[in-house]
């Protein structure tokens, strides 16, 4: 099954829980949740009381993106206000294995992102630990970016890797993809290997406040292209 996990990055934030509830009722699958600490990333966004302040709002599962460092610190405050799956960058822990024992743990699934430069290897040693695989296809910090074509050729690599690990165990991994992810180049995507798509502005950019479905017809469309694959 694939998954549309739309960036509250791009979200109205004055009205992030309608923003939230409006996704979700328009087809959306999860909330991507982007925290990024002007340290480990150029930006600097949202924390745990923000995640706490929009679990009431929908029984989705909430994606906690971490692009902070150090990360331990951090997330088992995430796990208790709301987050359902946390990922991080290996660069940003000191012990990556530990970090995903630490987010399992804690109740919530677990992975590991890759920058555009950043080699796969470093799932190699952890892929029982592993719940989700997450590429960037834009460099982090902000969104509206371009989708960076050589990601295609990555997500092929970190499919046969999964695809591998679980024909001997038996044990599937997401494979999510994050940034410029459009209507028009997603069924591309998809047919790399990606089964989880995060869309920001693709989404967030469509339609007008005052129309409660204003995401109906962009997420039936990111639909309709899946659905050729």
């Amino acid at each position: 099954m694939h998954v549309i996990a739309p960036s509250i990055l791009s979200a109205n934030f004055a009205k992030l829980g309608e923003e939230v509830s409006a996704v979700i009722a328009s087809g959306a699958d999860w909330i991507h949740f982007d925290v990024m600490d002007n340290h480990y990333v150029p930006n600097l966004t949202i924390g745990p009381l923000v995640c706490e302040a929009i679990r009431p709002c929908t029984t989705a599962p909430i994606d906690v993106h971490l692009m902070v460092k150090p990360v331990d610190r951090i997330v088992p405050d995430f796990a208790k206000t709301g987050a359902n799956i946390i990922t991080f960058h290996p660069e940003a822990s000191d012990h990556v294995d530990r970090t995903l024992g630490l987010i399992r743990d804690s109740g919530c699934q677990a992975g590991l992102v890759f920058n555009p430069a950043t080699p796969l290897h470093y799932m190699d040693y952890v892929m029982d630990k592993l719940d989700v695989v997450l590429l960037m296809s834009v460099n982090p910090g902000f969104g509206g970016q371009k989708f960076i074509p050589g990601t295609l050729d990555k997500l092929r690599e970190a499919r046969a890797k999964i695809d591998a690990y679980t024909a001997r165990t038996g044990r599937s991994i997401r494979l999510e993809i994050d940034g410029g992810v459009k209507v028009d180049n997603i069924a591309q995507i998809a047919r790399a290997g990606a089964d989880a798509f995060v869309a920001g502005s693709a989404v967030y950019g469509a339609g007008k406040d005052s129309d409660p479905n204003r995401y109906d017809s962009v997420i039936a469309a990111l639909r309709a292209e899946l659905a050729g694959v």
